[in-house]
């Protein structure tokens, strides 16, 4: 595979997710759209060539599908924001919908066809009807073959001496990740605290995110004393529900000559973009993601050593005991053990979920992805405050989306670089 051109973001932008009760998908998708123009330096948007729109829940909840991006932006449009004629696409895969977002524009530049691409993410999932929205989760699963689905995490629950079966008043993902972390629990000795000592450690980094749902801290303790969601998964190991916006802005090399200064010094650039897709499988098989992380490490012609900070997908805060062994970042069955080292602690080797992560900053779905990049395209700049993991250089994003067996049916890992 030839190595990419190189392709940049000067724009990255994420809103506070939160329950936006005052605050429609339109109104999100202008604040995402307005930051990230601000972020890049653009008094408007006249030299974006493209965009690529992420969403969710805008059909199955708000009643308007198909069009989703189009009707979202057509007001931008209309106030003389974005150009007219610009192509929207609309993307859709379950949470790693925006990454997939991410990967259009990086293609949009890397074909040549375009200096500037938009890809932008929009999500609403806090409802007044949540039995509708729990149920609407049901969507990132392949629903003609639930009963496969079930069957097979019985026959996980069988080989690790459990029970599985789908529980009410929370989103089927919570009783599938449960049961993969007990079967980690079974084959390698990780315990519920290592997944709570993840929580706790995201709580704290959400504590010092301004952009998180959560912005307060969960001792260890009260993390294993919260309300049983599915075990070993407490309600403060899950991620909320919530809305929010992001978006960013990449650019060609040429295009990134022209611009000012002070935006070339805070352009990032993209070394890695890989997009998997998952299987029906074994689950003591390697994942998707580890397939997406080796691929993205021989693009960008780096290892996991190279790696100095990382934004990972902890829908439960068992994904990210799981990942960090994915990552590469430590042995198989190392990752409870890794987490409890405080490895992946702000000041530790490799801070790890510095945004606060999913469970903390928060979760629309829509949204999510781009979220994740925002996180760090900031540590990168510097920007972080007190977040900020000093000397970071090269970080990495992974962000999964939807079930399929015993792993998400899609995947994307990004791998960023300091310009």
């Amino acid at each position: 595979m030839r190595k990419p051109t190189d392709v940049y973001i000067i724009g990255s932008y994420s809103t506070r997710f939160k329950k936006w009760l005052d605050k429609s998908l339109k109104d999100l998708t202008r604040d995402a759209y307005l930051g990230v123009l601000q972020d890049a330096g653009m008094k408007d948007g006249k030299d974006i060539e493209f965009a690529w729109f992420s969403n969710c829940a805008m059909g199955i909840l708000w009643d308007q599908d198909l069009i989703r991006g189009h009707v979202s932006m057509d007001p931008l449009v209309q106030d003389g924001l974005l150009p007219e004629r610009t192509p929207i696409i609309n993307v859709e895969g379950a949470c790693a919908s925006a990454s997939m977002a991410f990967h259009g524009s990086w293609k949009d530049i890397l074909s040549g066809q375009c200096d500037v691409s938009l890809a932008i993410g929009v999500d609403k999932f806090y409802h007044p009807d949540m039995p509708m929205v729990i149920a609407a989760y049901e969507h990132g699963i392949d629903r003609k073959e639930k009963d496969r689905l079930v069957a097979e995490y019985q026959s996980v629950a069988s080989e690790c001496g459990r029970e599985f079966s789908l529980g009410a008043g929370h989103t089927i993902f919570m009783d599938t990740y449960a049961m993969q972390a007990c079967w980690h629990m079974w084959k390698w000795g990780t315990t519920q605290e290592q997944i709570a000592i993840a929580a706790s450690k995201n709580h704290y980094h959400g504590s010092l995110n301004p952009l998180a749902q959560y912005q307060f801290e969960v001792p260890v303790e009260k993390v294993l004393s919260d309300y049983m969601v599915s075990y070993p998964l407490t309600r403060s190991m899950c991620a909320p529900i919530g809305d929010g916006a992001a978006a960013a802005i990449l650019c060609s090399p040429d295009y990134l000559k022209g611009l000012p200064l002070e935006i070339r010094n805070r352009a990032v650039k993209i070394a890695a973009n890989v997009l998997t897709s998952g299987k029906h499988r074994q689950i003591s098989e390697p994942s998707l993601s580890k397939w997406a992380a080796d691929k993205a490490y021989r693009i960008a012609d780096v290892t996991p050593s190279h790696i100095d900070v990382a934004e990972v997908h902890d829908a439960t805060a068992f994904c990210e005991i799981y990942q960090v062994e994915m990552m590469g970042f430590c042995p198989f069955g190392q990752g409870g053990k890794f987490i409890e080292s405080g490895a992946t602690r702000l000041g530790g080797p490799l801070p790890i979920n510095t945004s606060g992560g999913l469970v903390s900053k928060g979760h629309p779905v829509g949204a999510t992805g781009l979220s994740m990049i925002n996180e760090i395209v900031t540590q990168l700049r510097g920007e972080a405050d007190k977040r900020q993991v000093h000397g970071a250089k090269t970080g990495l994003i992974e962000n999964g989306g939807g079930v399929v067996s015993t792993e998400e049916f899609a995947c994307s890992v990004t791998i960023l670089q300091a310009g």
